[in-house]
């Protein structure tokens, strides 16, 4: 019986892989660096210093750490820059994870960097649903190596000796993806798996592991994730 839910952030709970891809192909495109599509997509899972020193070691380029932060701290802002007006959180994933959070442990894990994920999080109002956040400042292995799915288990288990409550195995928790790295990472520590068509294909999720696949989580309730998976 699953009773711990963890969730990825980007093409999961909020609508901005396209964004994060806009932001870098202007940023990277200053340093004559392209980036195409499918150049990004083969990057997710990373965290964005791997990403970016994996572009600039593609290019043949030379990376210094204050270029390196210099880029990082552009995309920051430029990603920022693109969802002050209006947070693009996918539909029905507010409702969800106040659903799951009345049932479930919820956690966060992420690659993305505290400061990204703490700003949507917090402007959402829903920081207070995860009992676990994993991000790239906690984690510097990326998907598809289990580490930060291991983490937020450890941590989630942490917290739970603090309540004497007997800790989770990992089969009983399910990973929420977009991603065939993140499936494959979760999978790899042990977990369930629902992958969500928002950002690749159900055959991409499919061929990394995914349990299931659905469309969108406005499609999902406790009752569905208590059945599917019990």
């Amino acid at each position: 019986m699953i009773q711990a839910i963890f969730f990825d952030f980007n093409g999961v709970i909020i609508d901005d892989e396209l964004l994060q891809m806009k932001a870098y192909e202007e940023i990277l495109r200053e340093h004559n660096i392209a980036l195409t599509q499918a150049l990004y997509f083969s990057a997710l899972g990373m965290d964005d210093k791997t990403f970016v020193r994996a572009m600039f070691e593609r290019a043949g380029k030379s990376l210094s750490e204050e270029v390196l932060g210099s880029v990082l701290q552009r995309k920051t802002d430029l990603h920022r820059k693109m969802i002050e007006n209006e947070l693009p959180l996918f539909p029905g994933v507010l409702k969800f994870l106040k659903a799951t959070a009345r049932h479930f442990s919820l956690g966060l894990v992420s690659m993305a960097t505290d400061y990204e994920i703490g700003y949507v999080i917090d402007r959402a109002k829903i920081r207070n649903l995860f009992s676990v956040l994993v991000t790239a400042d906690e984690v510097s292995v990326c998907k598809p190596a289990p580490d930060c799915y291991q983490c937020g288990l450890e941590t989630l288990n942490e917290k739970r000796r603090d309540d004497r409550l007997p800790p989770l195995l990992p089969n009983q928790c399910l990973a929420i993806e977009d991603s065939p790295p993140g499936i494959q990472s979760a999978r790899t520590a042990g977990m369930r798996t629902l992958g969500i068509t928002n950002t690749v294909g159900e055959a991409d999720l499919r061929s990394a592991g995914a349990d299931v696949v659905t469309k969108s989580l406005a499609d999902w309730s406790v009752d569905a994730v208590m059945l599917v998976y019990s």
